[in-house]
């Protein structure tokens, strides 16, 4: 890929990614991911598809969600240090990610380059999300 195909990342490290419904447009966030999270983004949306095979995803504002017929229940952001995981009903979720949001009821879970990944639990996580009402944005 030429630095012309590189896509833009926006000043918080996050790929500038056109909106858009569907797998395709969430494959190419994640292929927009800048260096080490890119693998990370492929992980985590890999585990979405093993945890809940119907998922509806899509991208708005620059970031991959993931839902089904009742709203949205999951995202993923890039910033400059980490990947942070938005879980949108996580007061609900046991145990409850560790980063409080402003947004009432929203829970936030980040991955730094020397995590080791807890796949068990995030895929926990999104079980027990699935099965919550989803949020409208």
């Amino acid at each position: 890929m030429s630095d012309a195909d590189e896509p833009k990342l926006l000043s918080s490290g996050n790929p500038q990614i056109a909106k858009g419904e569907g797998n395709a447009p969430v494959q190419a966030y994640i292929a927009a991911m800048p260096g080490w999270k890119r693998q990370i983004g492929r992980r985590i949306d890999d585990i979405v598809d093993r945890v809940f095979p119907d998922v509806q995803k899509a991208v708005k504002w620059n970031t991959p969600l993931y839902g089904k017929e009742d709203g949205w229940f999951f995202a993923m952001y890039c910033y400059k240090k980490y990947v942070q995981l938005t879980f949108m009903r996580g007061r609900s979720l046991t145990p409850v990610p560790p980063v409080a949001s402003k947004v009432e009821g929203t829970r936030y879970f980040s991955i730094y380059e020397d995590d080791v990944l807890d796949e068990t639990q995030i895929a926990d996580w999104l079980k027990q999300a699935t099965k919550l009402p989803g949020v409208k944005l």
